[in-house]
């Protein structure tokens, strides 16, 4: 029974994590997977702190649950204050097109919001009971 429900947790992390970074990567104005194709940097540095972020979220509401559902919810209310960060963010730097500079291949830029998503997710993963 243990090993069922281990492999059930399992494979519901992982439709989380991915259902996660198909939501990130439709706030995009350019297709992601193009632009690590051309080998965009900066592009890759940002759905790394996303794909980061979101493990992190993910894994202490994991961690600090028992039920599946409480999981999930912790995970929702953890990945929706991630994306808040990015519209935050992109609202209070209004000199900044966060998506131009991303596909231009603005390396400051993929290393900042790696970072403001990674921070995001260790601020919100303490609120997580």
């Amino acid at each position: 029974m243990i090993a069922v429900d281990l492999l059930i947790s399992v494979i519901v992390i992982i439709i989380l994590q991915l259902l996660g970074m198909v939501v990130f990567s439709l706030m995009t104005p350019f297709n992601d997977l193009d632009e690590l194709k051309k080998g965009n940097t900066a592009v890759g540095l940002a759905i790394g702190g996303k794909f980061l972020a979101t493990a992190i979220v993910l894994g202490v509401a994991a961690y600090t649950n028992n039920s599946i559902w409480h999981m999930m919810l912790w995970f929702a209310v953890g990945y929706v204050c991630l994306v808040a960060a990015y519209w935050v963010f992109e609202w209070v730097t209004p000199g900044l097109k966060l998506s131009e500079h991303l596909q231009a291949g603005n390396v400051a830029v993929g290393i900042l919001l790696c970072f403001v998503f990674i921070g995001t997710s260790f601020a919100v993963s303490s609120l997580i009971i």
